[in-house]
């Protein structure tokens, strides 16, 4: 197991190793992951924020073809929208993460039908479980205080779309679920998860019929 990106990292922590059933609302996750694979670029200098904008600023192509895609999708002259960038992207980066993560044989493909009709998709851990490294290094960050920025962005994004919660039930004290708070405000790109997780709870869109109830069940390969 090398080379995990941010974005791989926060999609194994949401996905259950043995029903491959994501934890946290679908749409949710979809726009941790879009916003994860920003700051995944952000970490190796290739983008750039600055009100609420994001541009390139290195457009070689990362060796990592996850972030490589994801970088030819901002070459805009002016820069995009970073909300906007990851409501209208995140199930595109869903479908990259999972499709890579398969292939290099971290999950395997569990194929379902929704009342006995609808094809769709789980994602439980393949032979190799990769997601018990993540989450211990996650724990491990956990306990140091995220000691480090990727640490930090990891965490931020956990809080970002109600994950932390699940990864530790009852969650810590009162302050450390500030500490997070803290963190998703002061990283803009958990920030801009957050507040379009936020937009859809007031808005009351992200919850839709599914296999896992109030999840996005579609089909295709990014179902649930």
């Amino acid at each position: 197991m090398t080379g995990l990106t941010l974005a791989e990292e926060l999609l194994l922590l949401a996905l259950n190793p043995e029903t491959g059933r994501r934890y946290v609302n679908r749409r949710y996750l979809q726009y941790g992951l879009a916003g994860a694979s920003l700051a995944e670029l952000e970490l190796q200098g290739r983008v750039a924020e600055a009100r609420g904008r994001v541009t390139v600023v290195n457009p070689l192509p990362p060796q990592d073809p996850l972030s490589s895609q994801i970088l030819a999708s901002l070459l805009t002259p002016r820069g995009l929208r970073v909300r906007q960038w990851v409501r209208g992207t995140g199930r595109h980066v869903e479908e990259l993460c999972l499709h890579r993560l398969v292939e290099r044989g971290a999950l395997r493909v569990d194929r379902r039908r929704f009342l006995g009709v609808f094809p769709y998709h789980r994602y439980p851990a393949a032979a190799e479980d990769w997601s018990a490294p993540v989450r211990g290094r996650y724990a491990e960050s956990v306990t140091a205080g995220f000691p480090d920025r990727r640490s930090r962005l990891l965490a931020a994004f956990t809080s970002a779309i109600g994950l932390a919660s699940v990864l530790h039930p009852g969650f810590g004290s009162r302050g450390e679920r500030g500490a997070l708070r803290i963190l998703v405000r002061e990283e803009w790109a958990p920030h801009a998860v957050y507040r379009a997780v936020q937009q859809d709870k007031k808005s009351g869109t992200s919850v839709s019929i599914g296999p896992d109830g109030g999840s996005d069940g579609g089909g295709g390969g990014g179902g649930d």
